[in-house]
């Protein structure tokens, strides 16, 4: 069963610092695995890759065939139900448009005494998108990622998507297709990741590197980091639902279901004022699984690391959740833009009892991609900003430099950086 914890309980702050300090991550430590496989690739280029890609992937191919044609790609989307497709490009619409409002403006001014300054934003060049075998075709993540860094402007995105035993879902090129992706390689793993950030003779490397994967793929993430940018390092999926009592029970326990479902590593809490409530919601999911294709892996989600918390007030909420920071908030209550104006921390926010989270997965617009492990705290969710770089504008005329120059040869003679100090003071005759 899952944890349950009240408010007024004595040890409820041990408690309810144990369940969220407590490790959801896959325990191997590949790290040095990873770092031989990354250092093989950036040595060996193809025949490294494609040697672990016939070794993990179970698929022994030439380097020719890397990748996806584009009648490879244009015979599965064709295969695609109709309707699917409609979808897909309904979903990439809503993706487009919410992405396009989030494109900032540059901005040039007068500072005054002949000093002008400002910024620009311009995209990086290249992209790559890792999407992962796992076991669900996540075709919309191929969407929630590769769509932004489009608007952004990136000229070339790449995706790689592993292909075990040369099987491939129609439905992962069909989003690749209509996101507008430029080259997708039948390749996954630590060496996917090492291609893309390194480059091999038929890859070409990429500035930045996005979407989630296994613990090889964080831990290459990880360690390339500083060649080329990422994203994140993604940990296990996670929701905490707030709910009062006057939600169906069935509702709640369907979104705490559909975050369990993910993986056995998966978080789900509930936070009510409402302890028959969380009786009820308990029972509610018990009879979900019952009825769930993924029941296995979401009861060991729910049992492992599920928990009801319990309340005396929504007042006591906003610091609870913000001690969470969790990657997906739903607040199912009357009054949800009010107590969201109260938390600071959180993935993304999911307002009133008919917004589940899941829309958020698929159709609503934000991208999916959002912090996790209480990552909310200091960090955001994907958006056009992890595909731009802002550059800083600084113009001086001769009045301006003077204006401020001798300050600039004041501190520098301070620091001790003679040079600095010269390169300024050889404009203005100071010697």
């Amino acid at each position: 069963m899952p944890k349950r914890l009240n408010i007024t309980d004595a040890d409820f702050d041990s408690v309810f610092d144990a369940l969220l300090t407590a490790s959801r991550d896959e325990k191997s430590d590949v790290d040095d695995v990873v770092a031989s496989i990354l250092a093989d690739v950036k040595a060996s280029g193809d025949s490294a890759v494609l040697a672990y890609t016939s070794k993990f992937d179970h698929l022994d191919i030439s380097a020719a065939r890397l990748a996806f044609s584009e009648d490879e790609i244009s015979e599965a989307r064709a295969s695609c139900d109709p309707s699917l497709i409609a979808t897909m490009e309904d979903a990439a619409a809503r993706i487009r448009d919410y992405h396009e409002r989030q494109m900032p403006e540059g901005l040039r001014y007068d500072a005054g005494d002949g000093v002008s300054l400002g910024y620009r934003w311009t995209a990086v060049e290249a992209a790559g998108l890792y999407v992962p075998a796992g076991t669900a075709p996540l075709f919309s993540s191929v969407l929630m990622n590769a769509i932004p860094a489009r608007v952004a402007g990136v000229k070339r995105l790449l995706v790689t998507l592993p292909t075990p035993n040369d099987v491939v879902t129609p439905s992962m090129l069909a989003a690749c297709s209509i996101a507008g992706v430029d080259e997708v390689y039948r390749v996954g793993g630590a060496q996917a990741i090492a291609a893309l950030a390194y480059g091999t003779e038929t890859i070409a490397p990429v500035d930045v590197i996005v979407g989630p994967g296994n613990a090889y793929v964080a831990s290459a993430k990880k360690q390339v980091f500083g060649t080329v940018g990422i994203d994140m390092v993604a940990g296990p999926s996670e929701v905490t639902v707030v709910a009062d009592g006057q939600n169906d029970p069935a509702w709640i326990a369907a979104d705490l279901l559909a975050q369990a479902e993910h993986d056995a590593s998966s978080q789900a809490i509930l936070i009510t004022d409402d302890s028959a409530f969380g009786d009820r919601v308990a029972d509610a999911v018990e009879q979900e699984l019952k009825a769930l294709p993924r029941a296995d892996t979401a009861r060991e989600s729910w049992q492992a690391h599920g928990a009801i918390i319990v309340v005396r007030s929504f007042e006591e909420v906003p610091a609870l959740v913000d001690q969470i920071a969790p990657e997906h908030l739903e607040l199912a209550v009357d009054e949800p833009d009010a107590l969201s104006e109260k938390i600071k921390n959180a993935g993304a926010i999911f307002l009133g009892r008919h917004t589940p989270e899941a829309v958020g997965d698929y159709i609503a617009g934000p991208s999916h991609v959002l912090p996790t492990s209480g990552t909310a705290r200091f960090s955001s969710g994907l958006s056009v900003m992890d595909f731009l770089k802002r550059t800083s504008l600084i113009g001086c005329t001769a009045d301006g430099l003077r204006s401020i120059g001798a300050s600039a040869v004041e501190m520098a003679e301070a620091e001790d950086l003679k040079a600095h100090a010269r390169s300024v003071s050889i404009r203005l005759n100071l010697g």
